[in-house]
């Protein structure tokens, strides 16, 4: 003889704990959205790519390592140097004595100078660091150099440590 038995859901029908409009408890996951946050994003994840090259290369994840010791180079080259020579001395930044303009590369933001350009005027600069080319040119114009720091040593410093 077959028993007809109820299902034990049927008393939960048409109360707050059955069905899609019964509060946010219900039906919460993230099915409709594709996954939480970054999920799915792997190999195969089409859909979810513009969103990350919306964002950048470096989007998911960092790249390389930032070194702790690594040393700021700032530099400017002459060319540059000598298009705003009259600005700095308007500004009180450079000085000028007769045909000589004397520069502290330090007071302009700079550490380094490099030997792109021509030099036009005679120039004392005082600098950290200069390329060799910079400071050919600049003698060869009739003016000075002095460099603070050099390179070389600085490198040999680092080896010993």
């Amino acid at each position: 003889m077959t028993v007809n038995k109820r299902k034990k859901n049927t008393r939960a029908r048409g109360l707050r704990w059955h069905g899609y409009g019964r509060g946010a408890s219900h039906h919460k996951g993230a099915g409709n959205r594709g996954g939480r946050g970054r999920a799915g994003s792997g190999k195969r994840a089409d859909q979810k790519k513009p969103i990350y090259q919306k964002e950048g290369k470096h989007y998911l994840g960092r790249i390389g390592f930032t070194s702790k010791s690594s040393l700021k180079i700032v530099a400017i080259n002459i060319k540059d140097l000598q298009e705003r020579l009259d600005a700095y001395v308007s500004q009180g930044l450079v000085t000028k004595k007769a045909e000589t303009y004397n520069v502290n590369l330090e007071e302009l933001g700079y550490n380094k100078l490099l030997g792109t350009g021509v030099v036009k005027q005679k120039m004392n600069i005082t600098a950290d660091y200069a390329s060799n080319g910079a400071k050919e040119k600049i003698e060869k114009a009739g003016g000075k150099l002095e460099v603070l720091k050099s390179s070389t040593e600085e490198k040999a410093e680092a080896k010993e440590e």
